[in-house]
């Protein structure tokens, strides 16, 4: 497997792909194909660390004290090797949730777990006209899991399962939150162009 290089546009932030519409589905994103081979956009444990930055879940300077601070740790590492495991383990459970199949008993139990160990938290925002927002402060390394399992069970118990796709052009997947739902590839600049310029060909023949 190879690492991404590095690249930018409108779907790309920092070296990432957001095309997802989903927190939980722009995470799957973090491996996707290139040139025929998987690319892995999350090599270590700083790259963890940037993408949640890119996401907006961390501010750059949350994002710099925790490197400083668990970098090179073997918490770290074993936390990272653990969100890559787990995140092909959620990969086979969206693909078989977007072909209709029922959640598997195991995966809820697996984000029950987690939700139950690393909690996102509401606070109240005083504007004027006062408002309430998710937050979550990672004390330590397995704590990054909060908004990760916060977003996969939102995804599965609100999302239209008919509007959450695998693209059809390559393995990237997406929320589908347009006015008319027909949108079948992961962006237009990405695979979208390609899908029209074959169905011109196609009709062309």
């Amino acid at each position: 497997m190879k690492t991404v290089e590095p690249k930018e546009g409108p779907d790309w932030k920092d070296g990432f792909l957001f095309v997802g519409n989903e927190l939980a589905l722009d995470f799957l994103n973090t491996c996707p194909i290139q040139n025929g081979e998987p690319a892995e956009l999350l090599p270590d444990f700083e790259a963890l660390l940037r993408w949640f930055q890119a996401a907006g879940v961390l501010s750059a300077q949350q994002a710099r004290k925790l490197e400083i601070k668990w970098a090179g740790s073997l918490r770290a590492k074993r936390t990272f090797e653990d969100m890559r495991q787990w995140r092909e383990r959620l990969r086979k459970q969206v693909l078989a949730w977007e072909g209709g199949a029922p959640l598997h008993p195991a995966m809820v139990r697996e984000v029950n777990q987690l939700m139950a160990e690393h909690p996102m938290r509401f606070r109240l925002i005083s504007q004027k006209r006062p408002t309430t927002e998710l937050w979550f402060e990672p004390h330590q390394p397995e704590d990054l899991f909060a908004p990760l399992v916060h977003s996969v069970a939102t995804l599965f118990a609100q999302a239209d399962r008919d509007r959450v796709r695998k693209c059809g052009q390559c393995v990237l997947h997406f929320h589908d939150t347009s006015k008319k739902g027909t949108r079948r590839w992961c962006s237009m600049r990405l695979c979208g162009n390609r899908l029209k310029v074959a169905a011109y060909a196609a009709r062309q023949r």
